[in-house]
């Protein structure tokens, strides 16, 4: 099944497959990305990207050489072709809303031959706004052909939603940067090191809390880290066990721009809590995020969910890297700066991040926690 699905993609190439002629590097179109996705800020126009996945591995090769030729005869001036990594290929198409990538994503699917199954299409939308991901499930067969039983042959994403719009997901994922393995490296000893530390230490901390305020000795709450994916943050509770419903209370009062929520003078902190956030000493449980990946020792600090989907796009390019314990923010004056300030330096950390830049942080992170600098 595998060689005659191969000669039926050669024969409307007309050529052996190859590199596909005319697709961007994978580094031209993480470029191309960065560029479309810049223009969509400053343009405040939507922004799609197809991305086109194999439905057989070992066609791979095959399916993008398709690809290649076939969207540059259906691709518009202004957009782009690439690849995506291992077998995916993907079309960059500024100023197209989804419904607009669907149709193109359907048009390519329609020029596959007959026995061979056109590839999985993904619609990814920028911006995104609050929608969550839906879960869309594909036609098409699983080994190289189209079935009977498939109700769109052609292999269009179907709708699982019943909304009169195309289904698709937010771009963010495709801006993640993965985190080099050096720092993975660094952020593993260094936070199991700083854990083993706190064994002896945590018990006191924690009598200290139980004995000062009732309620649980931690608080989680659910934070968007890298590409906006929700994970769990921990920390030493600083407030008293209802804080979370005192804070619609309490937003009237806001002190922050932006969407984050900061008060100099929080009456929901107890008095052993204002002395834990001064010297943040409330934050080292997070080195078992660190330990566990969800966060690294040095990145953006990560919002809660919901103050992280009232970003505005510009503002969610700090999703792009792994949120970490301490950043720019941090040493240059936590709370006494805008929240698009805050922004500014998350993005420049990610522009000019490295082992050494991120040493820096962590040793000019120690002198502003122990002056105080901004925090509250």
């Amino acid at each position: 099944m595998i060689h005659a699905t191969l000669s039926a993609l050669r024969q409307l190439t007309g050529r052996e497959p190859q590199a596909p002629a005319g697709l961007l590097t994978v580094e031209q179109t993480r470029r191309a990305l960065a560029v479309a996705r810049a223009t969509a800020d400053r343009t405040s126009q939507c922004l799609s990207v197809v991305v086109f996945e194999p439905r057989v591995p070992e066609l791979a090769a095959a399916t993008a050489d398709v690809l290649g030729n076939c969207l540059r005869g259906r691709l518009r001036i202004t957009d782009e072709a690439g690849r995506l990594g291992t077998g995916l290929v993907c079309a960059i198409l500024p100023f197209t809303p989804p419904k607009g990538a669907m149709n193109l994503a359907d048009d390519i699917c329609l020029l596959f031959p007959d026995e061979v199954a056109p590839p999985i299409c993904t619609v990814h939308a920028y911006p995104f706004g609050n929608m969550p991901p839906e879960v869309v499930p594909r036609d098409g067969g699983t080994d190289g052909k189209a079935t009977d039983a498939t109700p769109n042959r052609r292999g269009r994403p179907s709708i699982s939603a019943p909304t009169p719009e195309p289904a698709h997901v937010p771009l963010e994922p495709l801006f993640r940067r993965p985190m080099p393995l050096a720092k993975r490296v660094v952020d593993v000893i260094v936070a199991g090191l700083g854990l083993a530390a706190l064994v002896p230490f945590l018990p006191i901390v924690a009598l200290a809390i139980k004995v000062t305020s009732p309620g649980p000795v931690f608080f989680k709450q659910r934070r968007a880290g890298l590409g906006g994916q929700p994970f769990v943050m921990w920390k030493l509770r600083t407030m008293v066990a209802d804080a979370e419903a005192l804070k619609t209370e309490l937003m009237a009062r806001n002190e922050q721009n932006g969407p984050a929520f900061k008060i100099k003078r929080d009456p929901r902190v107890t008095t052993l809590g204002r002395n834990l956030r001064a010297t943040s000493i409330d934050e080292l449980p997070q080195l078992w995020n660190v330990l566990r990946g969800d966060m690294s020792l040095v990145g953006p600090r990560p919002l809660p969910c919901g103050e992280s989907d009232k970003c505005e796009p510009w503002q969610r390019r700090r999703l792009d890297v792994v949120p970490g314990l301490t950043c720019i923010w941090q040493v240059r004056g936590r709370s006494a700066v805008s929240f698009d300030e805050w922004v500014r330096m998350d993005v420049e950390y990610i522009e000019t991040q490295s082992l050494v830049a991120d040493f820096r942080l962590l040793l000019a992170t120690v002198p502003a926690v122990v002056l105080r600098k901004g925090a509250s």
